[in-house]
């Protein structure tokens, strides 16, 4: 029988940036992630972080995990303690080194994020969210000097997007939930912000709905006079559009011309290169497109010229990463699919015909003529409402006798996807599900990405409504009608919001299930909403409901209110670092179902948080996962 050692031999290559034929990125190389260097063309990884430092998954910090900053000879670093995310801005040399902050105890009750890092200049823009009151704070921040200018303070928090080349003006985004978004001009000759677009949120009368416009990833253009950016005004599945900064109300259309992709997704946005050049990317039925385009901002129109990522090599999967180099004018990028592990190219030469891969990471031991690729599962929902689901299956070659005892996987978020990426955490267990026997159904309910803003806004304040009845109707009417397929024996998994949505349909579907995993999910939406960070509770006051205005309703949706139905065994899995469901959360579900005299065992990691990441953790928890599901779901 085949080990999860062998699927997990795949190294993880994330985040690479090429600088001056150096290849700088993040891996699980010992077993934790860290930082390495390697030279182009390759050569062996160096690691430039001590063994004892662990970063954090890239996807969930929310700014970038790290930049060089060649002429300052250091790399400044965002690190945590084992999965705390209280991230602080740290710098090493470039050659490696123990990190040290990077300004100071500034920050020392502060989560700080980093991003459009400007190496030319060594300058930074940081996102300071306190530990102690809603209060965030922007700034720009010099690393050679250590000089903070602050650019401004918000309860929901400014996000820088953009600036100018000078950086005397830089385009602020205050976001209040998914799509619903304001912007905002910094300009250095101006004591306050100016609002460009959007009506903040405290100038609207109770009650009153504005156009949900998801204004982000802009670029000055016209000599500074001018935005083009993405947003979902024009369409639902999101468009570039221009305003003119002397007269920002209005939008105009900016055509983009060349697309040779089909299929149902959204445009992601837009990333300037150089001078008129920049980098166009799409998320097409889960699977990544990215173009190289040329701008012409008379006429507005982006003319596609190369496909970066899309077709042959790099098709069918998700990129981890991509950035752009501009000296050597390369790409390099991080990508993979549902049966190809993270592997590192750089894309180049004129016409963007030169595709070059740095790695070599494979699965030990496991043919992938076997690694399942998966199906189209998409059904129609109990409103008519069209659902994306993919179907993974054992492959034929393994003579796992029909039908196949089902897992049913839910992904986190809410306002996720899964999507056929190896580098997240699902894939691996998917994988791995499959390899002994298990159909594994995965669903994008209404509440997910990549589907158009519409369909992403319907679980905002209807967590367990609708997206829960998606899944009842995907185990009660749809999956029952493929013979292959044992509904009678099925299990339920999800992490995070999956993990909530995992206990829901445990405890108030109980008929369904014969096994539940847990990972660390909300099962108190009251204590969940008060167990928060400070800086996160006024958007999930809105997104998923106030514990006061809408005590009845949170009532209604808690997992608690229905735990005493459960039938099913339950494993609950936990971080003990977590800052997003804290482990209290999770030990309150098991405390209550043991008693109560239900079934159900525990499983906590010391040294993670809202995720698993440490190899020793990862072999532990597929296991355990797996062993459960086999030990409650084959007869």
């Amino acid at each position: 029988m085949f080990k999860i050692e062998s699927l997990l031999s795949a190294r993880l290559f994330l985040y690479p940036e090429l600088v001056e034929d150096r290849i700088y990125f993040i891996s699980n190389l010992s077993g934790r992630m860290s930082l390495y260097a390697m030279d182009y063309g390759g050569s062996v990884p160096e690691p430039l972080l001590p063994p004892d430092i662990a970063l954090q998954n890239p996807h969930l910090i929310g700014g970038e995990s790290f930049n060089v900053f060649p002429k300052l000879g250091k790399i400044l670093v965002n690190l945590d303690r084992d999965g705390n995310e209280v991230y602080q801005p740290m710098l090493i040399p470039l050659q490696g080194g123990y990190p040290t902050p990077a300004f100071g105890d500034q920050f020392e009750n502060y989560q700080v994020l980093f991003g459009n890092g400007d190496p030319d200049n060594n300058l930074v823009y940081l996102f300071a969210a306190s530990l102690k009151e809603p209060v965030n704070i922007t700034y720009q921040a010099n690393l050679q000097t250590g000089k903070l200018v602050k650019l401004a303070t918000s309860m929901y928090g400014y996000f820088p997007d953009t600036n100018t080349q000078n950086h005397n003006k830089v385009v602020l985004i205050e976001g209040y939930t998914s799509g619903d978004n304001t912007a905002h001009l910094w300009d250095a000759g101006d004591e306050k912000t100016k609002l460009i677009f959007g009506k903040p949120l405290d100038e609207r009368a109770e009650g009153e709905e504005v156009p949900l416009n998801s204004f982000q990833g802009s670029s000055f253009i016209r000599n500074n006079d001018g935005l083009i950016f993405n947003n979902t005004l024009l369409d639902d599945c999101g468009s570039l559009g221009f305003i003119d900064l002397q007269n920002p109300g209005e939008i105009q259309p900016v055509e983009m011309r060349g697309i040779l992709h089909t299929g149902t997704g959204e445009f992601i946005g837009l990333k300037h290169l150089q001078e008129n050049r920049y980098l166009a990317s799409f998320n097409i039925d889960g699977c990544d497109w990215a173009y190289e385009g040329s701008l012409d901002e008379d006429k507005l129109v982006l003319n596609l010229k190369y496909v970066i990522c899309g077709k042959g090599e790099l098709s069918n999967g998700v990129l981890e990463h991509i950035s752009y180099d501009k000296s050597s004018d390369r790409f390099c990028l991080s990508f993979s699919t549902a049966t190809s592990p993270t592997q590192i190219y750089t894309i180049e030469g004129r016409e963007r015909n030169q595709i070059i891969r740095h790695t070599r990471e494979r699965i030990l031991a496991v043919p992938s003529s076997i690694l399942s690729r998966g199906e189209d599962a998409s059904y129609t929902s109990f409103d008519g409402t069209r659902i994306s689901a993919r179907l993974y299956t054992p492959s034929e070659d393994l003579e796992f006798k029909q039908p196949w005892p089902l897992v049913y996987y839910v992904h986190g978020g809410p306002q996720s996807q899964e999507r056929p990426d190896f580098a997240w955490f699902s894939m691996p267990l998917i994988q791995f599900l499959t390899l002994n026997g298990f159909a594994v159904f995965v669903p994008n309910v209404r509440g997910s990405s990549g589907y158009g803003l519409k369909y992403m806004k319907q679980v905002d304040h209807d967590w367990g409504g609708k997206d829960r009845l998606d899944h009842v109707y995907a185990m009660t009417e749809f999956l029952p009608k493929d013979s292959r397929i044992d509904t009678k024996h099925a299990g339920v998994v999800g992490r995070s919001y999956g993990g909530y949505m995992t206990l829901t349909l445990a405890f108030r579907h109980p008929e369904l299930w014969s096994a539940a995993v847990d990972m660390f999910g909300p099962y108190d939406l009251f204590t969940f909403l008060d167990r928060l960070p400070e800086t996160w509770k006024t958007y999930f006051y809105i997104a998923l409901g106030d514990p006061e205005k809408d005590r009845d309703f949170l009532i209604e949706r808690s997992p608690r209110t229905y735990m005493d139905q459960v039938q099913a065994p339950m494993l609950v899995i936990q971080g003990k670092n977590d800052p997003r469901v804290v482990e209290r959360e999770s030990r309150d579900v098991v405390e209550h179902l043991r008693g109560i005299g239900k079934e159900v065992d525990y499983l906590m990691f010391e040294n993670e948080g809202h995720d698993v990441l440490k190899y020793e953790n990862r072999v532990t928890c597929y296991n355990t996962i797996t062993d459960f599901f086999k030990k409650y779901l084959v007869s």
